[in-house]
């Protein structure tokens, strides 16, 4: 019975090859995919490679004195590392300073561009009713001539963007300012009215649009009849002047979202649009995910699709089912994100798929842009930009530099006493650290692109302390066969017999190394967490280094005469380790004598 299983066992020792050539394919494999993707070398964190420090500070919001707390400043920095991360902007740093201002730090990057125009972003969407419209500098109207076209509510398409928007002007609206003003105000003072009519039907809004359209030229109406809110809102929208940057920003301005107010959009000319727009019926909060879509069957290009949370979708199902009733531009809604209008599409039936979509001439950055800011939610804060430094990498560059000297030094050291101690077999560990540094710095180079992983100083430090661990293993192994040399067997089965128990005491070893990285890496943040990730990175390729090179290569070798033979230069030469003849060729050899004397 045991010739069959020491047939078996010494059929899987003659094939070494097999997992040498595994990993070498395994090189081969990802060398080839670190080149065919343009990215040969590993990306650089901030300190190595420079980037933006962003100094945000947060504003009072107006009606909220208290809004600036710990709570909502640790919110604002989740929000915004999440926005970041969504860009593939690994190694960004996003920390609060003091009580009211938050540091980002972007490394330079393909994406820092994108991550510094999201990252202090509010990002706060609603969709709000259109009570009136018009092209800013253009004359009055209350409401564009085309007439809108239908939306599919099967396809729960609420943003076809009104492309053939357009501004008519009458004679009497369009003849002097004075009237211009006079329409305006007219148009603005109805639409308010009907949407504040008590009994909030569709058609009642319908009917006061249709009435401020047809007494456009009739005399106004007395100024006492108009309350000062409308008059306030009404004498904005005159002076709203869209082209101006500085207005836009100022539009809406500490508006609350249960009030009317006047925005600014884009219309699918180019042209700048102004609106009066009613009390918001859904906000960005109702929204469970977005995504960033090319639309494949229209001319439309790029497009953000949402889903709706359950409150969400009964919400919008109720706005565009009250839209779709009204004559346009009352049955239009529009999507205001930060103050500006970005699409105003219109309804002609509700919709209850709890989905929805804005297009409107995006590129494919601002789509994403969008959607990343809209998956990630709004923040509790408002935010200014209250210093913008560029960090160079010189001081990271000589940083490094030393590092990197420091660790030739010590991989220096590692080698000499490798060859001092261990002679012959010196060879093999040194193929091994060097399969395993080959190893490092392909993944490495990988990981940039695919996971937005980013190397500093802590990583490159890690990745010296893991020299280290990987050299303990081969010391661990090495040392097994020697203790069975020493007992008195041959070299090829001292490997085999060694391999079990040191085997198990380098996964125990491995394994505390990997559990102190995991949660290193889980409990730190920023450039620790790079310390970490490298860690536990290198303690897992020693584990594969080992089985799949050390071991299969020991092994091979083992059959060689100079090893086999115990050369004095081998590592493995039994006279040198103290080895002890065999007690049982003893035994035989005293038996006979025994036996004659007898």
């Amino acid at each position: 019975m045991a010739a069959p299983k020491k047939g078996r066992s010494a059929s899987a020792q003659s094939r070494p090859g097999r997992s040498l050539a595994l990993i070498l394919i395994a090189i081969v494999a990802l060398t080839g995919g670190m080149f065919l993707s343009g990215h040969s070398t590993p990306r650089l964190g901030i300190d190595l490679a420079g980037g933006t420090s962003i100094t945000l500070e947060a504003k009072n919001e107006p009606g909220q004195p208290n809004a600036i707390n710990k709570t909502n400043m640790n919110t604002a920095v989740d929000i915004m590392n999440r926005r970041v991360n969504g860009l593939g902007v690994s190694e960004a740093e996003v920390q609060t300073q003091g009580d009211r201002n938050i540091i980002v730090n972007i490394p330079k990057g393909t994406n820092s561009k994108q991550a510094r125009e999201q990252v202090g972003t509010t990002a706060k969407l609603y969709f709000r009713p259109v009570l009136a419209t018009e092209v800013s500098g253009g004359a009055a109207t209350a409401s564009p001539s085309p007439k809108p076209s239908s939306s599919d509510s099967s396809k729960d398409k609420a943003t076809d963007k009104a492309t053939d928007k357009a501004t008519s002007s009458s004679p009497s609206s369009s003849a002097t300012p004075s009237a211009t003003a006079t329409s305006q105000g007219r148009a603005v003072t109805d639409a308010l009215k009907a949407d504040a009519t008590p009994s909030g039907t569709a058609s009642a809004k319908a009917s006061a649009s249709a009435k401020a359209s047809a007494s456009t030229s009739a005399t106004p109406s007395p100024s006492g009849s108009v309350d000062p809110a409308t008059a306030k809102l009404q004498a904005q929208y005159a002076a709203l002047d869209c082209t101006d940057k500085a207005v836009r920003a100022k539009a809406g301005d500490g508006v609350k979202p249960t009030d009317p107010t006047v925005a600014c959009g884009k219309n699918s000319s180019g042209q700048w649009q102004k609106y009066v727009l009613g009390p918001a019926e859904v906000s960005g909060t109702d929204i469970k995910s977005a995504a960033a879509v090319f639309d494949t069957q229209s001319a439309a290009g790029w497009k953000v699709t949402m889903d709706f949370t359950s409150g969400g979708s009964k919400k919008f199902a109720d706005i565009t089912g009250k839209l779709a009733k009204n004559q346009s531009p009352q049955n239009q809604f529009a999507i205001v994100l930060d103050g500006e209008v970005v699409s105003d599409p219109y309804v002609s039936q509700a919709l209850t798929g709890g989905n929805a979509e804005i297009s409107g001439s995006f590129t494919q950055t601002e789509a994403q842009d969008l959607a990343n800011m809209l998956k990630y939610g709004a923040l509790p804060l408002t935010f200014k930009e209250a210093s913008v430094t560029t960090v160079t990498a010189a001081l990271g560059g000589e940083q490094l530099h030393a590092g990197l000297i420091a660790g030739a030094i010590g991989l220096g050291l590692v080698i000499i006493y490798l060859v001092v101690y261990y002679r012959g077999l010196s060879i093999i560990a040194i193929a091994s650290l060097m399969v395993s540094a080959v190893l490092t710095y392909v993944i490495m180079a990988l990981l940039g692109p695919a996971i937005g992983f980013a190397l500093n100083l802590p990583a490159v430090c890690g990745a010296i302390v893991a020299i280290g661990i990987t050299a303990d293993s081969f010391i661990v192994f090495f040392e097994r066969i020697r203790d069975e040399i020493r007992e008195g067997r041959s070299l090829r089965p001292a490997v085999e017999r060694a391999w079990p128990r040191a085997r198990r005491t380098i996964l125990v070893s491995d394994f505390v190394s990997f559990l102190a990285a995991a949660v290193l890496f889980i409990v730190t943040v920023g450039k620790v967490q790079g310390f970490a990730f490298t860690l536990g990175l290198t303690t897992l390729l020693d584990v594969v280094v080992v089985f799949l090179f050390t071991k299969p290569l020991m092994t091979i070798l083992a059959r060689k005469k100079f090893f086999a033979s115990g050369h004095s230069w081998s590592g493995l030469d039994p006279k040198r380790l103290g080895a002890q003849p065999p007690l049982r060729r003893t035994r035989r050899a005293s038996a006979p004598v025994d036996t004659k004397e007898a």
